[in-house]
């Protein structure tokens, strides 16, 4: 049987070429064509179009959007950083002005101490020498009797006249004093 169908297929063949299809095919195959040509072009086309627009629309929004959010990022940058140079700026001058108040500081406390060691120095040669002078009065007066009995005692008669007494160690005190203040 097989060779009986490629003995039709020769015979057929020879007559017609198989490559070339007949006019009828053709005929409804170009009307084929044409009627899904039209309804590609006014039906899927229009809407391929209008989807493709509307996808270019979105892409050039968020696009901008994007620049948009950009501006505002860089916008933002630029205040944080000034800002952040305003704050160094400020917390430098705070510390100039913390340091310089500290030197003042110092220099009142200086000074007050200064001032309160001088008192205080003062406060104490004024309490030396009253102390000096009451030392020396009391000596004065314990010299004078002791210096009053001794030279009773010497004499052999009691000095009883005060004035002449008080005369006679001052007398006596004053060449002490004076003796003193040759040999310094």
């Amino acid at each position: 049987m097989l060779n009986a169908l490629v003995a039709y297929a020769a015979e057929e063949g020879a007559a017609h070429n198989p490559l070339i299809p007949a006019w009828y095919d053709i005929i409804w195959s170009a009307v084929c064509f044409v009627v899904i040509l039209v309804v590609f072009w006014l039906v899927a086309l229009p809407r391929m179009k209008k989807l493709l627009d509307e996808r270019s629309a979105a892409i050039e929004g968020n696009i901008a959007k994007a620049d948009e959010a950009q501006r505002k990022a860089e916008a933002a940058l630029e205040e944080y950083t000034a800002q952040l140079a305003e704050a160094r700026k400020e917390a430098g001058e705070i510390r100039d002005a913390a340091r310089e108040d500290g030197k003042k500081i110092v220099a009142e406390a200086k000074d007050s101490a200064s001032a309160e060691a001088a008192r205080l120095t003062a406060t104490a040669h004024a309490q030396i020498e009253a102390e000096r002078q009451s030392a020396l009065v009391s000596l004065r007066g314990e010299v004078g009797t002791l210096a009053l009995d001794l030279a009773g005692g010497v004499i052999g008669e009691a000095l009883t006249d005060d004035k002449k007494a008080q005369a006679v160690v001052d007398r006596f005190l004053a060449d002490l004093e004076a003796s003193e203040g040759a040999k310094a």
